[in-house]
């Protein structure tokens, strides 16, 4: 009995924070998902389902031509589809509070210094992915669904389904709200001492022939959408190098700031 004592000392001081933080975990969780729910109900009142569809295929239909209109193959598809969409903004709606959850759980245990490291980090994070996802929508779309229907034989008849649609928008969203991020990974490698940013500055040609590899991979096989995808990647690629500059500097913990003067 005298042997089994001491291990339940050890262990009675660690299962009540754990508990603690599985059940901050799990209201964290559940305030995200009211918010998203709230926001699905608030955009399901306005501007509806359909609308919020309308809205997202109206690039395409602004180069169809004239009379033509997306259609459904399968019967749910005009239930399933607008619903899949509504979900979808919902989710970007909620998406600042939903990180801020995140954080609030997260900053209790960090340091004052690694605060200063991941919050920054995380909103410009955000904002960026907004940024590429509202690049695609306002520019890439126009621009690719121009060139293709441009492309397309006077004999055929464009009338794409909406759910191979819905998925390429997805897809499309998904490519360049990442690729927008690669200032961020930038940061993150030089600011973890991964690479230097020396060494940053070296793989610029390198990452230039990544980054239009990358483009012809995840986007449609046209020019304008790989260019598109490419260029702003290989200039935010520049911008990721004067960040971690300047972001190294400003989010040195005491004990690299000590190594540095010594």
């Amino acid at each position: 009995m005298s042997d089994s004592s001491p291990k339940n000392d050890e262990l009675a001081g660690t299962e009540q924070p754990f508990v603690q933080h599985l059940v901050e975990l799990r209201d964290r969780l559940v305030k995200a998902m009211i918010a998203i729910g709230i926001a699905g109900a608030a955009l399901a009142i306005f501007p509806g389902p359909s609308a919020l569809y309308d809205l997202l295929a109206a690039p395409l239909v602004a180069h169809l031509p004239a009379g033509a209109t997306l259609i459904a193959t399968s019967v749910i598809s005009p239930f399933m589809v607008p619903l899949k969409v509504l979900l979808m903004a919902a989710f970007l709606m909620a998406l600042p509070f939903v990180l801020y959850q995140v954080w609030s759980f997260v900053a209790p245990g960090l340091y004052a210094h690694e605060k200063r490291l991941v919050l920054p980090l995380v909103a410009s994070s955000t904002i960026l992915f907004f940024v590429g996802v509202a690049f695609c929508y306002f520019f890439v779309f126009g621009q690719v669904f121009s060139f293709i229907q441009g492309f397309a034989p006077k004999s055929i008849t464009a009338t794409p389904d909406i759910e191979a649609y819905l998925s390429f928008v997805l897809t499309m969203f998904l490519a360049f709200g990442l690729a927008f991020e690669v200032p961020i990974v930038v940061v993150v490698l030089a600011r973890m001492g991964i690479v230097s940013v020396d060494k940053l500055k070296e793989f610029r040609g390198y990452f230039v022939v990544l980054a239009f590899i990358i483009a012809a991979i995840v986007t449609p096989p046209d020019v304008v959408s790989q260019l598109a995808l490419a260029i702003p990647m290989c200039l935010l690629y520049e911008v990721g190098i004067w960040a971690s500059v300047l972001f190294i500097r400003h989010t040195q913990g005491p004990d690299e700031s000590t190594e540095k003067s010594q």
